[in-house]
């Protein structure tokens, strides 16, 4: 069956979206494993910074990250630590400007943007290094299963797994400005809104700024950022040709869609159907667990046992 029922079950008093939401990203976690820097240069002349975890004799995991995100997000740092504990090495790729550095040029990333991806994977192959599996969260597992989708029968990844993925992004930022999730959007404006700032010199011919750090919704960031730096029409434009929703059916890569029936970054009809997804893609389907949270019985981490005990299913494992 392509839609199974996640055995996630969540701790006794975090049963509702935003509890799991948020005590996944402030609660205690182990300490994270310690990580090496690496700049890779990119062929127009930017650059994105790699996080990589201690060497191990193993098949190499690709790790994308969310909105904002980097290898301090919690779910980032827990996966990294949970996939060096199974004997997987680990490299995690900060989309540009987000490792905490701005990046050179005007344009900056976003949630359909496959070319880097495709560019480090290609990368590490020729390196002697590729990679045997990739995670992503959220903007970053749209962005993986968008890469999986277009490469077909080509894709070198033998597994993907999408963690909460932002399936269609125009209907994420409609749900993203209604009721208690626009919390969630106000916080998130204010950490692109200071990327806007970091980088004002180079923005100033490219898009209206004051405008731009007027913006009260996704839909208006993305109207007058987002689309512009990035060669889209408008907001609808980019939503429409971002989105991997409408590709699942052409991904070639044994794939694992993780999603939480109460995520409060998505409304229900963005659930895909089974006739939606390729013979190769299962979308795992739990009733609770909200947007990357999934916090398990005593607070634990659920998806940092999750990731490795998926991967080990599927073929990817260390010995």
């Amino acid at each position: 069956m392509p839609i199974e029922a996640s055995p996630f079950v969540p701790a006794r008093l975090l049963h509702g979206p935003h509890a799991q939401t948020l005590f996944a990203y402030f609660g205690p976690r182990p300490p994270p494993v310690a990580t090496r820097s690496e700049r890779l240069e990119l062929p127009d002349g930017d650059f994105v910074d790699l996080a990589w975890t201690p060497p191990l004799v193993g098949p190499l995991v690709a790790v994308f990250h969310g909105l904002e995100g980097s290898v301090r997000s919690p779910y980032a740092s827990g996966a990294l630590t949970a996939l060096h504990a199974a004997g997987l090495p680990a490299v995690l790729m900060h989309f540009r400007g987000c490792s905490g550095e701005p990046n050179r040029l005007a344009r900056a990333y976003h949630s359909g943007d496959t070319a880097d991806i495709r560019y480090l994977l290609d990368q590490l192959m020729a390196r002697g290094q590729a990679a045997t599996a990739a995670i992503g969260f959220s903007l970053g597992g749209n962005a993986l299963l968008k890469y999986a989708a277009e490469q077909g029968t080509g894709c070198a990844l033998r597994a993907v797994l999408a963690v909460s993925p932002a399936l269609q992004p125009g209907a994420a930022a409609t749900r993203m400005s209604i009721g208690a999730s626009r919390i969630y959007q106000r916080y998130l404006l204010d950490k692109l809104k200071r990327g806007i700032k970091n980088k004002r010199a180079l923005l100033r011919d490219h898009i209206d700024i004051a405008s731009a750090l007027r913006s009260s919704s996704f839909r208006q960031f993305d109207d007058r950022v987002t689309a512009p730096l990035h060669g889209f029409a408008n907001a609808d434009d980019y939503y429409a040709r971002s989105a991997s929703r409408p590709l699942l059916r052409e991904i070639a890569v044994p794939t694992r869609i993780l999603h939480s029936a109460d995520d409060p970054f998505f409304s229900a009809d963005m659930v895909p159907r089974a006739d939606e997804l390729g013979p190769q893609v299962t979308l795992e389907l739990s009733e609770h667990g909200g947007h990357v949270g999934f916090v398990g019985p005593g607070g634990t981490p659920w998806l940092d046992q999750w990731i490795p005990s998926t991967l080990r299913r599927m073929g990817v494992h260390a010995g």
